[in-house]
Parts: structure tokens; sequence; C-alpha cells
């Protein structure tokens, strides 16, 4: 009998099968590796892709900070040369205004019928009229006054025009009522004030009378001893009386002198009939404070203010020849 040959057992499919999952196992890994490096990729490109955006929104920033810098320079350049345009616009009026009036100076003084030389003599004398009045009313300056319309009238002879004689006629009257007023009657009221004070200070002090020799012996007895004096008297004895009333007329004084030189009338007449008052208490009655009384009623009596009807009558006039010239 032949023999019969052993036959290989056919391969398992376990062993095909592990290969498989071997192979599956690879690929899994591939792709994974893949993926992963795909990530890792795509991260970098945001990372760069962020801070490329992060730098160019820093250029834009910039270029934005640098643009308004740009416009609050620009906005304050143009606010200086609009400034330095409304002054030199207000400097081309100012000139044209000048220069207006300097043509308009120039015309006048041009002008045969003004005679430039006339005109300024005029202006001059008006000037000194104004400031003589001012003084003499404002300041009470009499003496200052007459300088200065002696002036007026120096310089009103140099004009030759005889349209101007009633007014050097005018200024000469008016010259005459200044020179006819001898003293300035405020300087004059507190002069008389003042002399009459150093009179007033000078008060004597009323003495006890002494007793008569042929008096009743009890009279002569108690006189040292017994001071009798009427209750209804006035006049202060007691050294602090008479010092309390000469303290007063000298602040009643002061008041009188304050009043002139305001030229408060009703003021320096209410001071002095105060003063009036504390005299009583300072002299006994005597022909001495009747004297002193008159001279202080006198010196109340006196106006303040000077009276001069023609005082501003040469200026009006001056003034009425000029506008109808």
């Amino acid at each position: 009998m032949s023999a019969i040959p052993a036959q290989t057992p056919p391969p398992t499919r376990r062993s095909n099968g592990w290969i498989a999952w071997l192979i599956v196992a690879a690929l899994l890994v591939a792709a994974g590796a893949w993926g992963w490096y795909a990530w890792q990729a795509r991260t970098q490109r945001d990372r760069e892709a962020q801070a490329d955006a992060g730098q160019r929104l820093d250029a834009v920033e910039g270029r934005i900070d640098a643009i308004r810098r740009d416009q609050r320079s620009q906005l304050q350049r143009l606010q200086q040369a609009d400034a330095t345009n409304r002054v030199l616009r207000d400097e081309v009026l100012g000139i044209g205004q000048r220069s207006s009036l300097i043509e308009d100076t120039v015309s006048k003084l041009a002008d045969p019928n003004r005679h430039g030389a006339q005109a300024l003599r005029l202006d001059e004398t008006e000037l000194l009229l104004n400031m003589a009045q001012q003084r003499l009313l404002i300041a009470g300056d009499l003496e200052g006054a007459r300088r200065a319309y002696v002036l007026a009238g120096n310089v009103l002879d140099g004009i030759d025009d005889p349209a101007y004689l009633s007014l050097r006629q005018t200024l000469q009257q008016e010259r005459a009522g200044l020179d006819a007023l001898g003293v300035e009657p405020r300087v004059r009221a507190m002069a008389e004030l003042d002399a009459l004070a150093q009179t007033i200070s000078t008060a004597p002090v009323e003495t006890h009378a002494s007793v008569p020799t042929d008096a009743p012996w009890w009279r002569r007895a108690f006189a040292t001893l017994i001071d009798v004096q009427p209750s209804d008297r006035t006049v202060a004895v007691q050294p602090s009386d008479r010092i309390a009333a000469a303290a007063g007329l000298q602040l009643e004084i002061s008041l009188a002198r304050a009043a002139a030189e305001r030229r408060d009338q009703a003021g320096f007449r209410s001071a002095l009939q105060r003063c009036e008052g504390w005299m009583t208490r300072l002299w006994p009655p005597s022909p001495m404070l009747d004297k002193q009384r008159e001279q202080l009623r006198a010196i109340g009596a006196r106006e303040l203010s000077l009276s001069l009807p023609t005082l501003g009558s040469t200026l009006q006039q001056l003034r009425q020849l000029r506008t109808a010239g």
C-alpha cells in the first residue's frame, strides 16, 4: 500500500487578523500625527495673524494720534492766524480813522476861511478859559484863575479878526469882576475863623468876686467858707468842666473848617452856632463875649461860594462864535 502524504494545515484567520489590526493602528497613528501637525500649523498661523493684526492696529492708532496732533496744531495755527487777522484789521481800521482825522485837521488848517493859526489860538484860548473856570469852581484857586484869564487875554490879543472884538470886551469885564473879588470867600472865612479861634482859646477863668470891706461882719467872716452862686449859671468854673468845654469848642471849630472846605454853607453855620453855645460856657457875660459872638455871627453870615454873574460868559460866547463860524 502506498503511503498517504501528509497535508499542511491551512493558515488560520487569527494570524491574518492581527496584521490587519496592526495596519489599522499604524494608519490611526499616522492620521493623528498628521492632524496634530495640521492643528499646530493652524494655531501658529492664527498666532502670527493675531500678532500681525495687533501690529497693524498699533500702527493705525499711532497714525490716528499723529493725525489728531496735526489737527490740533493746525487748529491752534488757525486760531492764532484768526486773532492776528483781527488785530491787523483793528489796526488797519485805527490807521484809517487816524488818517481821516489827520486829513480833516489838515483840511481845516488849510481852509483859508478858518485861518489855521487863528484856529489854534482860539483852541488855546478856549482851553485856558475852561481851565480857569474849573480851577475857580472846583479848587477855589482865585489866583490861578486870574493867571489863566491873563494868558487867555494875551492869546486872544494875537487874533486880528474884528469878529472877536466883542469877545475881548467880554473877557475884560470878566477879568474886572475877578479882580473885584479880592480874596476868595472861602479862604477869607477860614482865615477869619482861625483868627477868632486864637482869641477864643484864651478865655479868662471867672474868679470869685472879693468881699467888699464895708460888708457886714457875718459876710466877711463866712466869705472863705461859703460860696454863693446862682443856680442857673452856665459858665464853667471847675477845671474839668472848662477842659470839656474848650474841647467841645475846638471840635466845633474843626467841623466848621471842614464844612468851609467843602463849601457846605448850612453845616458851616450850624457849627458856628454850636461854637457860640460853648463860648457861653467859657466866657462870663461881658462886652468882650458880646464882641466875640458878633464876630462869630458875622463870619457865619459870609458866603462860601463865589457869586460872579459874569463867570463863564467869555467861554460861552467863544463857543457860540466858533459854532456860528
